[in-house]
């Protein structure tokens, strides 16, 4: 593992830092963000992405 263990004191150590940064007014829209390009990722590893760009192309 590249990191090791990570304990529950650096876990609130990077969330502290995450908060510092961000701001929690921002949190909500950066961690959509962040599960938005994780689901997109997942989609085009599965392909369903093609699908969508045959739907886009054949209208064009």
């Amino acid at each position: 593992m590249l990191f090791g263990k990570l304990g529950w004191m650096e876990v609130a150590l990077v969330i502290g830092i995450i908060l510092i940064i961000f701001g929690p007014g921002k949190l909500p829209g950066l961690t959509r963000a962040v599960g938005q390009s994780i689901r997109n990722f997942k989609d085009g590893l599965k392909g369903k992405g093609e699908e969508k760009n045959k739907d886009t192309d054949a209208k064009e």
